[in-house]
């Protein structure tokens, strides 16, 4: 009796115990952070999220490791930005297509809203973070895509997407307001590439890049000096530094302008390619545009 007994008892534990199958939860990869964080936020705790590439990583430059092929060939599904973001993947990222869902983010975007930029082969400008509306899309075709994938989760996907979509709306209007609050001369944004044309669009401000659209571009003599020309007779009072970008760039800038008798500052390091480091505010997507907007607001207002 007393081994019935016990044997009830372990299999009753065992039918408690979840199966390796119910355990599993499928592995996301991600090229960007600011991917991994809007994946994050619509999967919840139903997936395992990574990104490639981490804090001050520059995407246009970026070249994947052992490590990172092993992980891209080990996820169940890859999350990309896709529009030439990721050049040096894109033949990588074409091959595992073939064998699981890789989808760029960037897809059901309306290419009526993107910038042809010719210097980037004509191809469009893929910094569509920077506009908060056109990243929303973006977050919809990552629920759309995971429904797809996971149809179960369904109902917690779109629940997920909506409180998000809520705090992204929010964001949105936050930077339209804090970008109104610079006197309308003093609105130009100067960074060493020219990653925020999308940001310049939405939130009414010039932008000036020394390098073009992808940082593999390079500039000349020609390009510094006219954008010190440009910074003199604007009188702007700040130019800015990028966290995945050499400094060395705007640095020439700095000393052209210091060279012709005019002070430009440094306004700060702002986030373009790359978000900040995990635990940080900065380290989210929401985080780090209210980060980048406090940096221009403070330097140029």
């Amino acid at each position: 009796m007393g081994y019935r007994l016990i044997l009830f008892f372990a299999v009753l534990m065992m039918a408690c115990q979840p199966s390796d199958k119910e355990e599993e939860k499928p592995q996301i990869v991600t090229t960007t952070g600011m991917i991994a964080d809007a994946v994050k936020n619509i999967v919840g705790e139903t997936a395992e999220v990574e990104a490639l590439m981490g804090p001050g990583v520059d995407p246009h430059l970026y070249k994947a490791t052992q490590g990172d092929l092993q992980r891209l060939t080990e996820a169940d599904i890859i999350f990309y930005n896709g529009l030439h973001l990721e050049g040096k993947m894109g033949e990588i990222l074409e091959k595992l297509s073939r064998q699981k869902p890789v989808i760029a983010v960037a897809a059901e975007i309306d290419t009526s809203l993107l910038f042809r930029v010719p210097q980037f082969n004509n191809n469009y400008d893929p910094h569509i973070w920077f506009d908060v509306s056109l990243w929303s899309t973006a977050v919809r075709h990552i629920t759309i895509s995971m429904i797809k994938q996971q149809p179960l989760n369904k109902e917690l996907y779109l629940a997920n997407e909506a409180i998000y979509q809520s705090r992204l709306d929010s964001l949105n209007v936050f930077v339209k307001n804090e970008m109104a609050s610079i006197p309308p001369r003093q609105r130009v944004l100067i960074t060493a590439h020219d990653a925020f044309g999308y940001f310049g669009k939405a939130y009414d401000i010039e932008v000036k890049g020394l390098q073009g659209i992808s940082t593999i571009s390079e500039y000349g003599l020609r390009d510094v000096s006219d954008l010190v020309d440009f910074i003199i007779e604007r009188k702007i009072k700040a130019v800015f530094v990028e966290t995945s970008v050499s400094e060395k760039a705007i640095n020439a800038v700095v000393q052209g302008c210091k060279q012709s008798g005019f002070d430009v500052q440094i306004g700060g390091n702002l986030y373009s390619d790359a978000m900040g480091k995990a635990g940080t505010p900065e380290g989210t997507y929401i985080g780090m545009v209210k980060a980048n907007v406090s940096t221009i607001v403070n330097a140029l207002k």
